[in-house]
């Protein structure tokens, strides 16, 4: 009986999250494990495999380090263990920006090794035609507007965008080409709240917020930071929980009981059985 359960659960697809727009908001978090993604599957909508996971698990300063080799095995992971949620790997920083056959080939790499169902890539002067290039081949693409993390060394930090006026126009210029190049849907990072709500108008597709107000049709967080498993989290950020404490608690205690050899106690133990 469980067996067929499990059969009968099925994915969610691309059309049906870019049918969501102006709809129910779509739930998004990331994942980088698989017993994560298995936790994660059941509430969200789409698990994005972020190159987040660079900073997150790889201790990196920035995003930029990323590689495809990680973001496979990365992706691997949480494709094998979830079985609802729509699973979107990032494209790291150096596979996408230069010519689209390289984009093209990478991507597919991505897919075929993983068994995700589409790619996400941030927002620059040559990417809606790489992302156009990528549609036309079959690769679903999720767009990524506003601050972009890949950006750092350009940008000289993750500051948000829109606050002035001045700003918007690129941004919202930005969404639209990226939506009339094929992407199915939009990350809309760090953004004033105005200029959010704007983005989610000017485009046909969902957007799906970080940092970027209620206004967007979908919001998505860095799993480990509402859970507290960092000193800081942005200021966007709403922790759910306070893991790193509860951690540091677990692993105090189990230190003390080892030093003062309450463990392993009897229940923990293997003893020899009995002669019959």
């Amino acid at each position: 009986m469980s067996s067929h359960r499990e059969a009968a659960i099925r994915r969610l697809t691309t059309p049906e999250i870019a049918a969501r727009k102006g709809g129910e908001p779509i739930v998004c978090l990331t994942a980088y494990t698989a017993p994560m993604a298995e936790i994660l599957d059941e509430a969200c909508d789409l698990l994005l495999v972020g190159d987040s996971v660079g900073m997150v698990l790889h201790g990196l300063p920035n995003t930029v380090g990323v590689t495809l080799e990680m973001m496979i095995l990365h992706g691997q992971a949480v494709m094998r263990a979830s079985r609802r949620a729509l699973v979107v790997v990032d494209m790291p920083f150096g596979t996408y920006e230069g010519a689209p056959e390289a984009a093209y080939a990478n991507a597919a790499r991505i897919l075929k090794e993983t068994g995700c169902q589409a790619v996400k890539v941030e927002a620059g002067p040559t990417v809606p035609a790489t992302i156009a290039y990528l549609v036309q081949r079959g690769i679903p693409v999720v767009g990524h507007v506003g601050l972009r993390p890949q950006a750092v060394n350009v940008d000289g930090a993750f500051r948000a965008k829109g606050r002035c006026e001045d700003e918007w126009a690129s941004v919202i210029a930005e969404a639209r080409a990226t939506a009339e190049a094929g992407a199915f849907s939009i990350v809309v990072e760090g953004v004033a709240e105005a200029l959010a709500r704007e983005v989610t108008t000017a485009v046909p597709v969902p957007t799906i917020g970080i940092g970027a107000s209620a206004g967007c049709d979908g919001q998505i967080l860095v799993t480990d930071d509402m859970l507290g498993m960092f000193e800081w989290t942005p200021k966007f950020v709403r922790r759910y929980a306070s893991l790193k404490s509860d951690i540091a608690a677990a692993v105090g205690a189990y230190a003390s009981d080892v030093r003062a050899r309450r463990f392993p106690a009897k229940a923990e133990t293997y003893f020899a059985k009995a002669k019959a």
